[in-house]
């Protein structure tokens, strides 16, 4: 065993306390926040390419016959949910705020490419939440148009067709890239280098939110209170969502596979919108973004005996 597998798989054993350390720096060191920024892209591929890696292309396509399951999953995590959220702010005469936006934008999002990482340090199988993954970018071409349709102040498509495009391009590059590599060297990996590569996403992960977190840490000093309201509901969405999938999918056939789908239904890819919609509908929502990094980075510290029970 090498220094490098020794100190990652180290890593590995305390990433739930590295994810914490992630969002403290991203909070009390705005400069290197602003400075990540610009990478963020980057590094979210490499957070895929990990994940991709240790998970290998085997579990991570599953068999055929699953594939009317992952489908079905998908669409009613993002249609039919962003839809009644859509539905019930408009009842609510709220359509069109900062707020609704925020929540129709973050369950019309495919999952995170964290996903598989945070299930593995919430102690569930990554292969179901890869595919689902991969599914949901997929199809996000076609599930975004009805909630842009019906949706109050998000504008026109085309530009998030782009942002999908470019994002499932991402994601076929880095796991394609990953499966090579499984293949020709990692055919059969062994415990301690799986630990390494688990310790590796988690490095990876607390880097990433560094930069995701450029907007939480000035609002949070000059003004504590909008940041306190923004929080709430960033958990109230992230953490309600995992609560439900988990309750709801422990009565289905696919109790066996909650952690990784309740994971997926609540840590969604809002940040994707950023580079598709216009200024005037993302800049209000920049503090929602950082805020929902806390609850996502939190995931398996919060939600860890939830799905142990």
């Amino acid at each position: 065993m090498t220094p490098a597998v020794r100190v990652l798989g180290a890593v590995a054993r305390h990433g739930r306390l590295l994810l914490v350390a992630g969002l403290l720096a991203g909070l009390t060191l705005p400069g290197l926040a602003q400075a990540m920024r610009p990478w963020l892209p980057e590094l979210v591929a490499g957070l895929m390419f990990v994940a991709a890696l240790r998970i290998g292309p085997r579990q991570a396509l599953g068999a055929v016959r699953e594939l009317p399951g992952v489908v079905g999953l998908v669409l009613v995590y993002q249609l039919a949910l962003p839809l009644a959220v859509a539905g019930a702010v408009w009842a609510a005469g709220l359509g069109g705020t900062a707020a609704a936006t925020a929540l129709v934008l973050l369950f019309a999002a495919s999952p995170i490419s964290g996903a598989p990482n945070l299930t593995v340090l919430s102690g569930g199988d990554p292969a179901p939440v890869l595919r689902i993954l991969i599914v949901a970018t997929a199809l996000l071409p076609v599930t975004v148009l009805p909630v842009f349709f019906v949706a109050e102040g998000l504008g026109g498509a085309g530009a998030v067709l782009a942002a999908a495009a470019r994002l499932m391009a991402v994601i076929l590059l880095a796991a394609g890239a990953a499966f090579t590599l499984r293949h020709l060297v990692l055919r059969a990996p062994q415990p301690p280098t799986i630990a390494a590569l688990d310790g590796l996403s988690a490095l990876a992960m607390a880097i990433v939110v560094v930069g995701l977190m450029s907007e939480a840490g000035p609002t949070l000093i000059a003004r504590p209170a909008a940041f306190a309201g923004w929080l709430a509901l960033a958990c109230a969405a992230n953490l309600g969502a995992q609560f439900l999938a988990a309750r709801l999918l422990k009565q289905t056939r696919l109790r066996d596979q909650r952690i990784g789908l309740s994971i997926a239904a609540g840590n969604r890819n809002i940040a994707l919108f950023l580079v598709a919609l216009p200024p005037e509908v993302t800049t209000p929502l920049l503090i929602f973004i950082g805020c929902y990094q806390v609850p996502m980075y939190l995931t398996p510290l919060i939600m860890g005996r939830l799905y142990r029970g």
